[in-house]
């Protein structure tokens, strides 16, 4: 059972440190970390091996008992210099990062599936998977073409995150994921969302960065997502809104999501894990 993360889109104006802290207080045991932007002139924290501030977070993640999940955020771009990410992924690593969160960024299929591969294996020198975010008004918009990039990859460290937003939002439901192997789906971000789908690829960015409602209070089949995901991946909440500070946006991210999972685990805890190979029965929601 994997403790419950919180991705630093949440609340992306806090630093690494008081992310940590503040994750800590609410109650979430993980963090997500935004180390490099995910678009031009985007908010970003880069860490450095043998930095001061590197010794500081984590000295503050070993007293708040809080780990890293994952570092983010890599655009796979026609021109993406693979090599330079480097002292980055060393970072991560460090801190106790499992995995790094990319997205496909390039019509070039075939050259974007080398890019991808290149990673993971640079990544893997750091023993860190290297998960593909699929977003509507990306290149790789959807799961079917998330998965595919992966398996032409053919990487052990590649695998893909599913944000429940952007699955909806592409047109998938969670039924989807029951064809693919669960080795592929490592991670999963959770929020929810009105019935209504955006109409642009613009209201979807909107939507995505700062309109996003709370598990278990919007439209998003929640219940059926946690069912579909192999039982061991990374779960974390990403939950950037309007009107809130970052401590209350924090506060409700894992209260919500709390109560969802406390909703579900008695009545459907027979249904909710799946092995990384084939559907189960058994286990639990997790945590």
């Amino acid at each position: 059972m994997s403790a419950l993360g919180l991705a630093h889109l949440t609340a992306l104006e806090l630093s690494p440190p008081e992310l940590a802290r503040e994750a800590a207080s609410a109650g979430f045991g993980a963090i997500g970390l935004r180390v490099h932007p995910a678009m031009a002139g985007g908010v970003a924290y880069p860490i450095r091996t043998g930095s001061w501030a590197q010794r500081e977070l984590r000295t503050i993640l070993a007293s708040e008992g809080v780990r890293l999940n994952e570092i983010e955020f890599i655009q796979l771009t026609p021109s993406l210099d693979i090599a330079s990410f480097a002292p980055l992924l060393e970072a991560g690593a460090e801190l106790g990062a499992s995995a790094v969160t990319v997205s496909g960024d390039d019509a070039d299929r075939l050259r974007l599936t080398a890019t991808f591969a290149a990673l993971c294996d640079l990544a893997g020198g750091f023993g860190l998977r290297v998960d593909l975010e699929f977003m509507r008004w990306r290149v790789v918009g959807t799961l079917a073409q998330a998965e595919a990039i992966v398996r032409q990859a053919g990487r052990p460290n590649g695998a893909m995150l599913v944000d429940a937003l952007h699955l909806s939002r592409s047109g998938g439901v969670p039924g989807d994921l029951a064809a693919v192997p669960g080795e592929l789906l490592r991670a999963a971000q959770l929020c929810d969302a009105a019935p209504t789908q955006p109409q642009t690829d613009t209201d979807a960015i909107t939507e995505a960065r700062e309109g996003r409602l709370p598990p278990g209070e919007g439209a998003l089949p929640l219940a059926a997502l946690l069912r579909a995901l192999p039982s061991d991946a990374a779960l974390s909440v990403e939950l950037p809104m309007r009107g809130l500070d970052a401590r209350a946006r924090i506060a409700t991210a894992y209260s919500a999501t709390r109560r969802l999972l406390d909703s579900l685990q008695p009545r459907e805890a027979p249904a909710t894990s799946r092995s990384m190979s084939r559907p189960t029965t058994q286990g639990p929601v997790r945590a």
